[in-house]
């Protein structure tokens, strides 16, 4: 069997590769993400979630805040809400009490379980990704047109 290479830092990842570094479950990952509405995962045909380095981020910041500082989920929320997800996500990245005890989000850039996508995939994702956030603007904008 071929060895496949490590992906890049920059790659999208499976549910199973996030799931597997963050030591949770994948129904774990699946129930956060519809407690904390920062998670956006891109899916694919069938359903297939890719998550990017900024999700995993986010999971990684979650977790912590879950699994070790003891947060309830509403509690958690309340924080991401109230603090901002990019404070509470450099907090997780930057806070390391261990010297030797690495971010989560390296054993994920580690992960060789698949290949990245590349070339015209990798540019497809992207462009998904930017169309999904413009859609998600549009739907913001009419919730808040229907609520007025």
């Amino acid at each position: 069997m071929a060895k496949r290479q490590a992906k890049s830092p920059n790659a999208y990842r499976t549910i199973s590769e996030v799931a597997d570094a963050m030591d949770v479950p994948q129904h774990v990952l699946r129930f956060w993400e519809g407690k904390f509405s920062q998670i956006k995962p891109m899916k694919r045909g069938g359903g297939r979630r890719y998550y990017r380095p900024e999700d995993v981020e986010i999971i990684q910041a979650i977790r912590a805040l879950l699994h070790e500082d003891g947060y309830t989920i509403k509690g958690a929320q309340k924080l991401l809400r109230e603090q901002g997800v990019k404070t509470i996500v450099q907090q997780y990245a930057n806070d390391s009490d261990e010297p030797d005890s690495a971010p989560v989000v390296a054993s994920v850039v580690s992960a060789q379980a698949e290949t990245e996508p590349t070339g015209e995939t990798a540019s497809r994702l992207e462009g998904l990704t930017e169309i999904r956030g413009r859609l998600e603007n549009v739907r913001k904008k009419l919730k808040g047109q229907l609520l007025s």
